[in-house]
């Protein structure tokens, strides 16, 4: 006669996860808002973003808001990072990770087919999506570096192909990071319960 699992009562996203992660979140939406009245005082391309939807107000306000958030950001992830690489969360969470588990989810995905019924496991599309954006916040920080402290670091400085081309580097990255963001908050809207898990641990009909 077989006997029913115990149910799991650990909570889904620890609450450190959820501290780093709406950290996170604020420090990305004054990040790329201030970025953005950046770039209008000096833009290399065609376009400026609204005034409505930027922070700062002017030139040296966003600055101020931009480095603010930039060191919640450092901070935050790197907390963020070792706590799920000391706890093995990373590991759990982001792995295996495999070229045809990503094409499998991904056409299942595309086609409304893909299940979200375990809050707990995260697909292969999901896997690649986060540890994407992990990648690309990287990428922004190397090359912010390198746009605040150019003289500073000489080396980041040339392999990133000089000043300029971190300028773009930068605004590349930080336009994926958006398209990230925004299909993030597709799928939350998809699929409400993920955002509950976010903010209470534990999925709505877990006890």
């Amino acid at each position: 006669m077989q006997t029913r699992a115990a149910p799991d009562h650990r909570p889904i996203h620890p609450l450190w996860m959820r501290v780093t992660h709406w950290l996170n979140a604020l420090a990305v939406l004054v990040l790329v808002t201030s970025g953005w009245r950046i770039y209008n005082a000096a833009p290399f391309l065609a376009f400026r973003f609204p005034a409505s939807i930027t922070l700062g107000g002017w030139l040296g306000g966003a600055l101020l808001w931009h480095f603010a958030a930039m060191w919640l950001l450092v901070f935050n992830g790197l907390v963020y990072l070792v706590l799920n690489l000391a706890s093995g969360r990373f590991a759990l969470k982001f792995f295996p990770l495999t070229p045809a588990g990503i094409w499998r989810d991904a056409r299942a995905a595309l086609g409304g087919r893909l299940s979200h019924a375990d809050p707990r496991h995260y697909n292969h599309v999901q896997k690649l999506a986060y540890l994407f954006v992990i990648v690309d916040l990287v990428a922004i920080v190397l090359s912010g570096l390198v746009l605040w402290k150019s003289v500073q670091f000489p080396l980041l400085r040339e392999l990133l192909g000089g000043y300029e081309a971190a300028r773009r580097v930068h605004f590349v990255a930080m336009a994926a990071l958006v398209a990230f963001v925004a299909v993030h908050l597709v799928m939350v809207a998809l699929v409400p319960r993920t955002l509950l898990t976010m903010l209470r641990g534990r999925a709505p009909h877990t006890p």
